[in-house]
């Protein structure tokens, strides 16, 4: 899981230097409550005059160094952060920053914050080096920080990415980024997959690049649905899902090209021959699913040899994108890619599939602390293979004659068993001794006349009821962005 940046998108409650009165205490309190207050304040300003860290409020978080005493040279770069969720809200800089200091030396801790002074359930964590963010991950992801609490820590990734929906299909992308330069600052390029059924128009959607999270960050601001038009029509403006990092020491064994921007005719016999024109027998088998693939070789040499072959090759009239596939289901960047979590976010730093972001939007969340943002893959395909496409016997087996089967619980079963958000809302609530969800259907028609759907979630046991914000075409997806949602708010609540 990653998580994207939660700054520079939120209004600002002004910069306020912590010097003893930095918490919002209301007469009205109880004696106890204020004497809490006060030992707060104590511990805090205590944890400050022993390590000479700075500590200011400002947009809705409270940041502790940035840089840190002594301090000299560049920010630290990327891949130095890292993201923690399900902190509870009773916790503070007193008790968060010895723990995570046990990782190495913090550049900066950025705690979000409530108005009434509580913290708002998740930080973001900088270290001075790469080192010390992947031993954090790998010591304190999960870890229970009290009685039956446990944070969730992954890599933090900047989000410059945009997602921008309901653009005119005739526009190409020169006109595009010529139309997001005079609007918005800061852009410096666009991403527009062509239509698979004909590539002289495009999907109706882009992604634009800018040239870091404050310039999109106020982009997304400036261009809010409903009161900007392009072209003389509404748009949809979302953050776009975070890179996943995987591994560097993983990618170089990688065998697997993904290839890209295919014609819907393309066989996988076509794709096999024009893959191994270079050296006959040298693939081992392709996947083509819609208008992307994924093409394995037997060798490492020749998938490089490949890439560099075929990268803006043309194959049945379409020019191809051909990148290495990134394997699933490993620690990428060193997080767990939790399926319910950057889009957002994905908070525009938000779980990597962990927060609302794993809800439809492009997963990750948006700076302005909404976590969560918007996934495209089911549209674009992902360049994400699973072990199961690389080793197709890994997760089937056959079943022989007289082989003993015995009736088994779902709750004797792991976590990593089980693929879908449905299945693991059905194991959350069967560990909890709840009742089963319930799943509501509701439609609404869309701009083409498409109906599209959405699936309330209802947990009887509990009475409560869990809406996703983005709405599907279809009911499978649907069904399990809900499940996804409902995931997310039972795990931070």
């Amino acid at each position: 899981m990653a998580a994207d940046r939660a700054d520079g998108d939120r209004e600002s409650d002004g910069d306020r230097e912590l010097d003893g009165d930095f918490s919002r205490t209301s007469p009205l309190m109880g004696e106890d409550q204020f004497k809490a207050s006060c030992a707060k304040e104590m511990a805090l300003l205590s944890l400050m005059e022993k390590t000479g860290y700075n500590m200011v409020q400002e947009n809705g978080q409270r940041k502790y160094g940035g840089p840190p005493p002594g301090w000299e040279g560049p920010t630290p770069p990327r891949g130095c952060e890292v993201f923690v969720g399900k902190i509870p809200r009773d916790l503070y800089e007193d008790e968060l920053v010895p723990l995570f200091e046990r990782a190495g030396r913090i550049y900066e801790f950025r705690l979000m914050m409530e108005f009434s002074g509580e913290n708002r359930g998740y930080a973001f964590v900088m270290y001075t080096n790469r080192e010390a963010a992947q031993r954090a991950i790998q010591m304190l992801d999960n870890y229970e920080i009290s009685p039956g609490k446990f944070i969730g820590v992954c890599v933090s990734l900047d989000n410059c990415r945009l997602f921008i929906g309901s653009i005119p299909k005739d526009k190409r992308k020169d006109e595009i980024l010529e139309e997001m330069s005079k609007v918005t600052d800061g852009v410096v390029d666009v991403i527009v997959y062509p239509s698979s059924t004909d590539k002289s128009r495009n999907r109706g959607f882009a992604f634009i690049e800018y040239e870091s999270h404050k310039a999109a960050a106020m982009a997304r601001r400036k261009l809010i649905p409903g009161t900007f038009q392009l072209w003389g029509q509404s748009i949809q403006v979302d953050w776009a899902e975070p890179e996943k990092d995987v591994d560097e020491e993983v990618m170089q064994r990688v065998r697997v090209l993904y290839v890209r921007n295919l014609m819907l005719s393309t066989s996988e016999e076509t794709l096999r021959q024009e893959f191994s024109r270079f050296r006959p027998g040298c693939v081992d088998r392709v996947k083509k699913l819609n208008d992307y693939a994924f093409v394995h070789y037997r060798c490492r040499e020749d998938a490089v040899t490949a890439l560099s072959l075929m990268n803006g090759a043309q194959i049945d009239g379409a020019t191809v994108e051909v990148t290495l596939a990134k394997p699933a289901g490993l620690k990428e960047g060193g997080a767990r890619g939790r399926r319910y979590s950057s889009s957002s976010s994905s908070c525009s730093r938000g779980f990597m599939g962990n927060v609302p972001g794993g809800r439809g939007r492009m997963m990750g969340g948006a700076g302005d602390g909404s976590p969560p943002l918007r996934t495209m893959s089911s549209r674009l395909g992902s360049n994400f293979y699973s072990g199961a496409d690389d080793d197709p016997d890994r997760c089937v087996f056959p079943l022989f004659p007289g082989t003993p089967l015995s009736p088994t619980s779902p709750l004797s079963l792991k976590k990593s068993q089980i693929s879908s958000a449905v299945s693991l809302l059905d194991y959350y609530c069967l560990k909890c001794c709840w009742s089963a969800p319930e799943y509501h259907l509701y439609s609404t028609p869309g701009q083409d006349g498409k109906l599209l759907l959405l699936y309330k979630v209802v947990i009887p046991s509990t009475r409560s009821t869990y809406f996703p914000d983005k709405l599907c075409l279809l009911l499978d997806v649907a069904k399990e962005l809900a499940a996804q949602t409902t995931l997310w708010n039972l795990e931070t609540a």
